[in-house]
């Protein structure tokens, strides 16, 4: 095992050797605990990935073809995330076990850099941040994504990543090796600068201003960054004033471009938002049930309305460039229609015989991670 694998675990407890298996996962995984007060009430699960690159479903209005994430789960506990349904395919709950269970898959650089050096690999665009954020708070323990940097790096691949975390400074010398070779563009996600909507709908997640600063020291390094203002809630986060003051404190750290979607309720998301929305504000509910009555997806005009906030002229006469969502991108009335669902993608047991490495399924063509890359997807 290389020896940087070890430094990972450092200020690591285990309690009796736990271990659990994990659906999708042919070993048991082994569960830890941090010594630390953020993380008391917290499970890691070590995990031994069978891939790193996951393909994106062909259906999907993404932009890229292929994803990493290096975990499962995410401490953020953003009420409106996206990806908590996810967690129902580890036989666990979108709500608490998603925030507090967190998969990391430990040998996630190493099994990067094989599939980056196959001669089947196209050196296609390669996103991280897509499900949960690879730098929430367990990477400072970890520290995965040096190791992933280093691999990108090192076979010249086109990449990114979304965050809401300042945690990426830690790595800019790796950004700034990767920029000198291939493209590598970031985006911090900023909702909101109220402290009251920013605390109450992502409780642990950095300071918003704190991203913004992030924002400034990345553009001012050579790394192209920008901002997305989402999700875009009405009546939470969708005053115009306030989404102007962090289009120009954005262009004051110099975002190469700000993007932004409304809400979307998919899935479990839909029953614990409500949960939330009941509790932080009532008021709003009516108009909620209203707006998300027909599906996850808010009405198209609503939609064109939300993303308007983000191309009006500031005071100051200074925005970033705007830059339309993946379900804006098509030449037909921007609005016209909701993004396709992605398909159930629950990962499955292996099957017992072997299987040739890089071998197709179903007559589908592999990819870097051989038939094992779709059991993830955007995992």
């Amino acid at each position: 095992m290389c020896e940087h694998v070890f430094v990972r675990w450092d200020n690591l407890t285990i309690d009796a050797e736990q271990r659990a298996q994990l659906p999708g996962y042919r070993e048991a995984a082994v569960v830890r605990h941090f010594d630390a007060p953020e993380a008391l009430d917290t499970r890691f699960y070590e995990v031994r990935a069978k891939s790193a690159l996951n393909r994106v479903p062909e259906r999907s209005r993404m932009p890229f073809r292929w994803t990493i994430n290096p975990y499962r789960g995410c401490s953020h506990a953003c009420v409106y995330c996206f990806a908590r349904p996810t967690h129902k395919f580890l036989d666990m709950d979108p709500g608490r076990d998603f925030e507090r269970e967190i998969v990391v898959k430990v040998n996630v650089p190493e099994v990067l850099r094989a599939e980056l050096a196959r001669p089947s690999w196209n050196h296609e665009h390669v996103a991280m941040g897509t499900n949960t954020d690879p730098y929430q708070w367990v990477e400072g323990r970890y520290r995965l994504m040096p190791g992933i940097w280093e691999a990108l790096r090192d076979a010249a691949n086109p990449c990114s990543v979304l965050t809401k975390s300042p945690l990426v400074l830690r790595d800019l010398p790796l950004l700034r090796e990767v920029g000198a070779r291939t493209e590598v563009t970031a985006n911090f996600s900023v909702p909101t600068l109220d402290e009251k909507a920013w605390r109450a709908s992502e409780p642990r997640t950095p300071h918003p201003r704190a991203r913004l600063e992030a924002v400034a020291e990345l553009n001012a390094a050579g790394v192209p960054t920008g901002i997305l203002v989402a999700p875009l809630m009405p009546g939470i986060n969708d005053d115009p004033r306030q989404v102007e003051r962090i289009l120009t404190i954005a262009a004051e750290a110099g975002a190469r471009s700000v993007g932004g979607i409304a809400l979307h309720l998919r899935g479990e998301v839909r029953g614990i938002f409500f949960e939330w929305l009941r509790s932080y504000r009532p008021d709003l509910v009516e108009h909620y049930e209203a707006l998300y009555r027909r599906g996850a997806y808010a009405p198209p005009e609503e939609r064109r309305r939300l993303s308007g906030l983000l191309r009006r002229p500031t005071a100051s006469g200074r925005r970033p460039p705007w830059r339309p969502p993946p379900d804006m991108r098509r030449p037909e009335d921007p609005g016209a229609r909701d993004p396709a669902p992605e398909p159930d993608s629950r990962p499955r047991p292996e099957p017992e015989r072997s299987r040739r490495p890089g071998a197709a399924a179903s007559g589908r063509p592999a990819g870097p991670g051989g038939a094992d890359t779709r059991q993830e997807v955007l995992f």
